[in-house]
């Protein structure tokens, strides 16, 4: 391949065959959370994925998202994971805690496991807001964590090729380096013999 002298441009495919996805699903606001997942299993689906590829697991609420996604994706079987909640804002500070604790989990855990993890949490101060982003005037978020999943799995998986063949090509250089460093070696001594020698004639 001949160098354009250009930067490589790699990037993820909208193409989910040979993928395999894991959905995490919030129960609590439950009218929220199935639009976001019906919205995510539409894009997968809508990109070649089967219902074989896909595995859903329903968790009591967001905050207890990221332990199960973590499991999920050590589990090594996943290319890549979707995590769906939905957090109203309330009357006391619990929403804050929820929130931030959520979403640090969550990245932490792909962090841990090297999975990609999408986050499709909602956090709205309202029902309207929610519900807008479930489906209504602001799309489907859900749709939209799908596609991310889809493109990170495929960016996933020709990093770790292109990272094999670097591998693979670095072992047969260093495999080949010995010898190399040897014939240099045992050409070195003899060279400063000479020098030596060439020295000592003109004294």
């Amino acid at each position: 391949m001949v160098s354009t002298g250009k930067p490589d441009r790699v990037r993820g495919e909208l193409n989910a065959a040979g993928l395999r996805f894991g959905i995490v699903v919030s129960q609590f606001n439950s009218f929220i959370t199935d639009r976001l997942l019906a919205g995510a299993l539409d894009a997968l689906k809508q990109s070649g994925a089967a219902d074989g590829q896909i595995e859903i697991v329903r968790v009591p609420g967001s905050f207890e998202i990221p332990i199960a996604a973590k499991k999920l994706a050590a589990t090594g079987r996943f290319d890549s994971l979707i995590c769906i909640g939905c957090v109203l804002r309330g009357e006391t500070s619990h929403y804050d805690v929820v929130v931030s604790e959520t979403a640090r989990g969550v990245q932490l855990a792909q962090l841990d496991t090297g999975v990609p993890l999408i986050f499709c949490v909602l956090t709205c101060d309202t029902l309207e807001q929610a519900i807008n982003r479930a489906g209504l005037k602001s799309g489907n978020k859900g749709f939209e964590a799908g596609l991310g999943a889809i493109e990170m799995g495929q960016l996933m998986r020709k990093i770790a090729k292109s990272a094999a063949l670097v591998a693979g090509i670095a072992a047969g250089s260093n495999a080949a380096q010995p010898r190399a460093t040897a014939a240099r070696t045992e050409v070195k001594p003899v060279e400063v013999r000479r020098g030596l020698e060439r020295r000592a004639r003109r004294r």
